[in-house]
């Protein structure tokens, strides 16, 4: 058998076995965490909840296997996405029922000084970093929207501080799968379409509209993170330029989150002002591209690499 009838078979090999181990690993915690000492509804109804657990996760890990057989390309990565979802959810579950955390939680006030202890702060601070990581890497949610979560669940300073965390090593792993692994794996991840669309957007420019749109809302991070590693970007300026961009986009959505109200009339007519203010930087920052790129290039000294050898040949 020809290595070319080889690869085929591997791919669907590899991807058929991330999503049977995905989610078993998934109902293994579940299961797992049911079985032990619990709250009452749960220690009642074990058998039954052990069931759908189960269940569930078969028809998810069905569907996942149907969508990537038939190519359904969206579903396939929104079902991989679900599995991440799950494998996440269901090993906080079973930290938090094996340690015994869980029959805390029979009432609010209980509730409450759950969530005021130590231990349910550090988790709900590794959940929320693990979203904003996951959220560059895989999940398709904004991150103005996990930001605006973070700042109703921890205020604006601290929801900056875990969300740089997150998004910040979210944005260095996105960089190097498109470095490292080259275009046919960010296209699988992206999509074809989207990838070849931002490619040609950037082409010559990346440096300059890269890095705006880092500084700007609104923009795709996660999909820019696997762009800037098949451009001619090199690792010192992106890791230099996503730890500032990062940083003040965070702080700067996390302090007007929480001081600009969507409920009143001047906090719309403040929104209104910022994103017409966006629009028109950007307009402005296109319109000169050309001339702002070669300043930076030829200005600030950072060595030019010629495009990822991966992005050319395979597209």
């Amino acid at each position: 058998m020809k290595k070319n009838n080889i690869r085929p078979i591997l791919m669907y090999a590899l991807n058929a076995a991330a999503v049977v181990v995905g989610c078993a690993a998934a109902c293994a915690l579940i299961v797992f965490g049911l079985l032990c000492d619990s709250i009452d509804f749960i220690n009642d109804h074990r058998t039954l909840l052990v069931s759908l657990a189960a269940g569930l996760m078969f028809v998810v890990m069905l569907c996942s296997l149907i969508f990537y057989i038939f190519d359904l390309k969206t579903l396939y990565r929104l079902s991989i996405c679900v599995i991440v979802c799950l494998v996440l959810f269901a090993g906080i579950f079973f930290a938090i029922s094996a340690t015994g955390f869980i029959k805390e939680m029979t009432s609010v006030e209980e509730l409450q000084e759950f969530i005021r202890s130590s231990g349910s702060y550090a988790a709900t601070v590794c959940v929320f970093i693990a979203v904003q990581f996951l959220q560059v890497v895989v999940l398709p949610i904004p991150s103005t929207v996990t930001v605006m979560a973070g700042v109703a669940l921890f205020g604006p300073w601290w929801c900056s501080l875990y969300s740089f965390i997150g998004i910040f090593l979210g944005s260095v792993v996105a960089f190097a799968i498109g470095r490292l692994l080259g275009y046919r794996v960010v296209c699988w991840i992206v999509g074809k379409e989207d990838l070849d669309k931002w490619l040609e957007k950037i082409k010559g420019k990346d440096y300059l509209i890269l890095s705006i749109m880092f500084l700007l809302p609104l923009f795709p991070d996660d999909v820019l993170c696997f762009i800037a590693g098949l451009s001619s970007m090199t690792w010192p300026y992106f890791i230099i330029m996503i730890f500032i961009t990062r940083a003040l986009s965070i702080t700067l959505s996390a302090l007007s989150f929480d001081s600009i109200p969507f409920t009143t009339w001047w906090g719309l007519l403040i929104w209104a002002a910022i994103i017409a203010a966006v629009v028109a930087l950007f307009y402005l920052v296109i319109k000169y591209s050309e001339q702002i790129d070669r300043f930076i290039k030829t200005k600030l000294g950072f060595k030019m690499k010629k495009t990822h050898k991966n992005s050319d040949k395979k597209r």
